[in-house]
């Protein structure tokens, strides 16, 4: 059994989905593993990871929409301000998704469906530059 494991960075336009997928696969091919699992971890509490589709770009959009929908800025309804009124339900909507992912890899690919695709969900108002961990361990 082998493992190997990189940080990466990823730049973020402010709110809303950056695809990351080909980025990981591409370090993953670099590994030479045949099978395994990866783990993919953000490094932060205002932007999160998941799985989506990325066929329609629509479907990025309505994600973005509906959690500004759900967790709403508000000077208000959150005590924890000290960032800016963003801060607080960038923090609520990392809470809702993932900071960690698992994905099997299978004959050298990870085992993501057709119209899979991984993100970085960033949650602040403005661009950032997140850190993602990748951990991989297999054969």
């Amino acid at each position: 059994m082998k493992q190997a494991t990189t940080q990466i960075r990823v730049n973020t336009g402010g709110p809303g989905l950056t695809e990351i997928t080909s980025q990981v696969q591409q370090w993953v091919n670099d590994q030479h593993f045949t099978e395994g699992l990866l783990t993919v971890f953000i490094t932060h509490t205002s932007a999160s990871l998941t799985i989506q589709e990325n066929a329609d770009p629509d479907v990025r959009v309505d994600m973005k929409n509906f959690f500004a929908k759900l967790v709403p800025h508000s000077t208000s309804a959150y005590i924890h301000s000290a960032e800016g009124p963003d801060d607080m339900p960038a923090h609520i909507k990392t809470a809702l998704t993932n900071v960690q992912l698992s994905i099997p890899l299978i004959n050298r690919r990870l085992a993501l469906g057709t119209w899979q695709g991984i993100y970085v969900f960033e949650h602040r108002d403005r661009p950032h530059t997140r850190k993602i961990a990748l951990h991989l361990i297999g054969e």
